[in-house]
């Protein structure tokens, strides 16, 4: 299995990715907000024996952090569909969390290039944060969901000694508590010098800009089908492995009529793609 680091080119500069496998269907994938494609470190390796498996850095993020903006989830979908055409000219396309709407924006906008989606426990619109009223602004927004998942964009602003700190603050996260060496890697991956420390490598303005795109605001587009084939893979549990899921049974399916939804049981938001049991359902629906 070849593992390699690769660059396609978009606008404004060159787009990271992790590429698993030389032959095969190709497989694009997308990460989710505050990730990088080493999300994918249990996928790529089981796709890649028989699959090209490429993962982006989303602009902003990983070893695309370079990239300028403007982020949101049309701009994404465009440069994922750069990677798309230089690895082969049509993909099923994968996306986990926020790279589950860049994976529909991409379908919707480009779907010569998409010949189905799996997505994993993200893509339906979510329920406003608690703040947005009727008409909100960017600003209201940025603010509202800093409140909302503040736990995950907190480290988005600190500094840390070693990699092994910024380690043991992952090991901390309740959904991680069955630690292995792909998290460990995803961790590790995440961290970029800072004159004499770390610091994550998500710049904190694009996942703020991004954040605004995922949630059902007052005049925006309802339920809408996808114009290919789609699965939607739901954790069991929640971001934090609390027992309440981000999605009811039934709300991908109210949203994207036609999907096919299921719940991919012991699993939460994180080890549905970080742990060996998680990552092989993602791979058996690409595969299926």
């Amino acid at each position: 299995m070849t593992y390699r680091l690769r660059s396609v080119p978009v606008a404004g500069g060159d787009l990271a990715v992790g590429v698993w496998g030389d032959e095969g269907p190709l497989v694009v994938a997308a990460h989710g907000i505050t990730s990088h494609h080493l999300g994918y470190g249990l996928i790529g390796p089981d796709l890649g024996a028989d699959h090209r498996f490429v993962a982006a850095d989303l602009r902003g993020r990983g070893g695309s952090r370079h990239l300028p903006p403007p982020y949101g989830i049309d701009r994404h979908a465009a440069d994922l569909a750069e990677v798309v055409k230089a690895y082969g000219g049509s993909a099923v396309v994968v996306g986990h969390s926020m790279g589950a709407w860049v994976a529909i924006a991409l379908a919707r906008a480009y779907p010569m290039l998409v010949e189905r989606l799996v997505l994993i426990d993200g893509g339906p619109p979510l329920a406003p944060p608690p703040g947005v009223g009727p008409a909100p602004t960017p600003e209201e927004i940025e603010a509202a969901v800093a409140q909302t998942v503040g736990a995950a964009y907190a480290r988005l602003s600190m500094t840390f000694p070693d990699p092994a700190a910024y380690r043991e603050l992952w090991r901390a996260h309740p959904a991680l508590r069955d630690w292995n060496p792909a998290m460990e890697a995803y961790a590790d991956y995440d961290l970029v010098r800072d004159g004499e420390t770390y610091r994550p490598a998500c710049v904190l303005a694009a996942a703020l800009r991004d954040a605004g795109d995922l949630y059902a605001l007052p005049g925006g587009p309802g339920p809408m089908a996808l114009p290919v084939p789609a699965v939607f893979l739901r954790a069991e549990r929640g971001m934090f492995d609390q027992p309440e899921p981000m999605y009811a049974p039934g709300e991908a399916t109210r949203w994207l009529p036609g999907i096919q939804e299921r719940t991919v049981a012991g699993t939460n938001h994180y080890t549905i793609a970080l742990s060996p049991a998680g990552a092989a359902e993602v791979a058996a629906a690409v595969r299926g």
